[in-house]
């Protein structure tokens, strides 16, 4: 990935009126290790922004979380149209990969966002993410 890439990253919320929106009038739903605001937004795409605050560790340590929680939404499939932040806990300092991927797709599914198998096949399932 490029620098320009980098920079242009559709799918990231990048400033801080952006993060200020989700936070304030997002839906929450938390779990151990993850804290997750969603809010609606007017796009075709959904963008995640990472919150992992010095109580997680040191730089390397909250650089270690961020970067598996990146690679983690990059996989999930999540409904279009919603900003969502997501705030690390202290105990995912010590989580695994695949701990943090099953926290992740638990709060994306209580949220109503994770796109299900039934949706993917063109089932009928009750849209529980509007708003």
């Amino acid at each position: 990935m490029g620098l320009i890439a980098f920079m242009l990253d559709p799918h990231r919320l990048t400033r801080q009126e952006e993060f200020a929106r989700v936070m304030r009038q997002g839906r929450v739903q938390s779990n151990y290790l993850l804290l997750l605001r969603a809010a609606p937004n007017q796009l075709e795409t959904s963008r995640f922004g990472y919150a992992i605050g010095k109580q997680v560790g040191t730089a390397v340590v909250r650089n270690l979380v961020r970067r598996r929680l990146r690679e983690v939404a990059r996989h999930m499939p999540v409904k279009s149209g919603w900003d969502m932040v997501i705030s690390a806990r202290k105990a995912s300092a010590t989580a695994s990969f695949d701990a943090l991927k099953a926290s992740f797709e638990g709060l994306t599914r209580r949220a109503g966002l994770l796109i299900t198998a039934e949706l993917k096949a063109g089932g009928t399932a009750p849209d529980k993410a509007s708003p």
